[in-house]
């Protein structure tokens, strides 16, 4: 078994929150840190959320998140809480406090000097070692406003980047205006940085992680896993588990907003969590490498992924400024997704704190 080294940066945020238990809990992935960024709610909620997520769901002690950027590279910041909450993880229920001294442990680097960028530099360098050790993969579930400071602070490193997998963009589909995906919206000046940058990329759009949705059906799994729904009125089984029960408080949030919000009527999908997929199970996907450049200045259209289907753009063959610089995800096997979120939702079971109360 390979094992895949992961930086994780995000805003969580409630489908943030499921990428972080994926990668602690899915045995091919080492996360090396976790690093925090607005969008969703403010820089200080994520960062927040980011820890207690991380103590919940059973990190080990050296994992640790760095707080990053507050605000986009020149325009106002902007957050979410129609859909999550004011702080970002509204209604989820039985995570540890901020006060846990757990979260503290994992809040060390807030007042020292180990933000974002610092981070990941240090996270590339003692796992690339020049060369001689282990590339990493780079996740974005935010806004790219870190990333794009790494990549300009720290271009003699992207060497030791393997691979950047972000979710954000759509084709032709937004979620946050007409044409724009909120992750691009937040910061539209650092996605472009991020896409010029001479390393693989790969963009998990709105039009797949639309089809990632948690049906009655999945929750009942993700409830109790050995009480699956007969038929689709029946009602829900009890949490075998407080963990189980914390997800599911997630889970039905997530839903209620994206219903009353998007019209979301089966479920809420998934967006962010499919970075994770993508990376131990690419098999799951098809996809088609493209150009993708973000609009920065259309008065409808700021934010969105212009996505160069029919090859208009002249390219070269690198992953940089001038060439194709993108694999783009088309489509995704949904019922796999599933299995492998549950499987990683019964190793965790094994190990959360939230379990041993």
């Amino acid at each position: 078994m390979t094992t895949k080294y992961i930086w994780l940066d995000c805003d969580p945020g409630h489908d943030d929150a499921t990428t972080i238990m994926l990668a602690l809990n899915c045995p091919e992935i080492t996360l090396l840190g976790v690093s925090t960024v607005h969008g969703n709610s403010s820089a200080r909620h994520t960062h927040e959320n980011a820890a207690r997520c991380l103590v919940a769901f059973g990190a080990p002690p050296d994992v640790k998140v760095y707080p990053g950027a507050i605000k986009p590279l020149i325009r106002a910041a902007r957050h979410d809480p129609e859909i999550h909450g004011v702080d970002g993880l509204g209604g989820v229920e039985n995570l540890p406090p901020i006060s846990h001294p757990l979260v503290q442990d994992a809040l060390t680097h807030l007042n020292k000097d180990g933000k974002a960028i610092h981070g990941i530099a240090c996270a590339v360098r003692e796992t690339w070692k020049e060369g001689s050790g282990s590339r990493i993969t780079l996740i974005s579930t935010g806004p790219m406003t870190n990333i794009a400071l790494f990549v300009s602070i720290y271009p003699e490193l992207l060497e030791g980047i393997d691979e950047f997998v972000f979710m954000g963009g759509g084709v032709g589909l937004g979620n946050r205006s007409s044409s724009a995906e909120f992750n691009i919206l937040c910061d539209p000046e650092a996605a472009q940085i991020a896409l010029d940058a001479p390393v693989k990329k790969i963009m998990i759009p709105l039009n797949v992680t639309h089809t990632a949705i948690v049906t009655r059906s999945i929750q009942s799994r993700l409830l109790n896993p050995t009480h699956p729904l007969e038929h689709p009125e029946d009602p829900l089984p009890e949490a075998s588990t407080p963990l189980r029960y914390t997800l599911s408080t997630l889970i039905t949030f997530f839903a209620e907003t994206y219903e009353s919000t998007f019209g979301f009527t089966l479920g809420p999908p998934l967006h962010d969590a499919l970075t994770i997929a993508y990376i131990v199970h690419p098999e799951m996907f098809s996809c088609r490498r493209f150009r993708v450049d973000v609009e920065l200045s259309g008065a409808h259209t700021a934010g969105e992924t212009v996505v160069d289907m029919w090859g208009y753009r002249k390219c070269d063959n690198t992953w940089g400024s001038t060439g194709k610089n993108c694999v783009v995800a088309e489509s995704l096997n949904v019922e796999a997704f599933f299995d492998f979120f549950l499987e990683c939702v019964a190793r965790c079971d094994l190990k959360s704190p939230l379990n041993n109360k």
